[in-house]
């Protein structure tokens, strides 16, 4: 399993966009979003939102087999819900469907894993 914590800029004036997304597949989008992920083969997201000086961010961990697929997958589906969502993350955070096709968005350098399962 591949995993990547990484983050992008809320575009300015674009936080209460962003927070209206989030509402939407948290509720009446989840459905979409769960078969979304499930075709593109992510196993797990989590999104926190960070204010900083320089503007706000989201930061996500994403957790897939095969991440760059996943990009991929999420980046060419014709699915109704993946355009509406990738029409969002362009809008939201400037970031296009050409940009999620690449490799994954950042590059693990460490990881480590209690392999013992006790903490």
């Amino acid at each position: 399993m591949q995993s990547i914590t990484w983050f992008t800029p809320i575009l300015p004036g674009k936080l209460e966009e962003w927070q209206a997304m989030e509402e939407e597949i948290k509720g009446p989008r989840r459905a979409e979003l769960v078969r979304s992920y499930k075709r593109a083969g992510v196993a797990r997201e989590v999104a926190s939102l960070m204010h900083t000086p320089q503007g706000d961010f989201v930061v996500l961990f994403h957790e897939a087999e095969d991440l760059a697929k996943a990009f991929r997958t999420i980046a060419t589906s014709q699915d109704p819900f993946d355009v509406w969502f990738r029409e969002h993350l362009a809008s939201v955070h400037g970031m296009t469907a050409e940009m999620l096709q690449g490799p994954p968005p950042a590059e693990v350098f460490f990881e480590y894993t209690d392999a013992s399962g006790v903490a």
